[in-house]
């Protein structure tokens, strides 16, 4: 379809004009800065809100039985099958430093894009959504003794934990 019958098909309106009138009425005035939107699974942990980002989410999974690693660390709780790939799944919980629970049904694998095609799951205690905010918003966690959270955005009445995946995994674990 050619630009000038797209115009027509809108009845005159040019897409570009109107897109930028209702990200200006969005605004609320009609300034030119452009403000970036940051898209955060949030998930909690021992009563408490965390949040990597969307892009490095490739699924999320309810609990199912996994196969134990003889030897392997703790936070290792085993390996999954999914779709014909060996998925390793750790608990999340003794990774930061917050105490082991007892896996059960209620509890969520968020399965993670890595390197190389490789994906590791996080357990954790629940998934509540997808949560957009602006970039601006979000601000450097400065003080944290948890060197895994990077940086901290405003939710409501609460602050959410935002996890730099690859420090809280040991770097090359994801």
């Amino acid at each position: 379809m050619s630009e000038s019958t797209t115009t027509e098909a809108m009845g005159g309106a040019d897409w570009e004009s109107l897109a930028r009138g209702a990200a200006s009425d969005f605004r609320g005035e009609g300034e030119e800065s452009v403000f970036l939107l940051r898209e955060l699974l949030v998930f909690g942990l021992d009563r408490s809100a965390y949040a990597v980002p969307v892009e490095r989410v490739r699924e999320i999974v309810r609990m199912r039985e996994l196969t134990m690693i003889p030897r392997a660390p703790a936070w290792l709780l085993g390996v999954v099958a999914l779709r014909g790939e060996v998925v390793e799944v750790v608990d999340l919980r003794r990774r930061l430093g917050l105490g082991a629970s007892i896996p059960d049904r209620s509890n969520r694998i968020i399965v993670l894009h890595g390197d190389a095609d490789r994906v590791t799951g996080l357990l954790v205690d629940s998934v509540s959504e997808v949560y957009r905010i602006a970039d601006e918003a979000v601000l450097p966690a400065q003080g944290l003794d948890t060197p895994s959270v990077s940086e901290v955005c405003p939710r409501g009445d609460e602050f959410v934990s935002i996890l730099d995946v690859d420090r809280a995994l040991g770097g090359a674990d994801v």
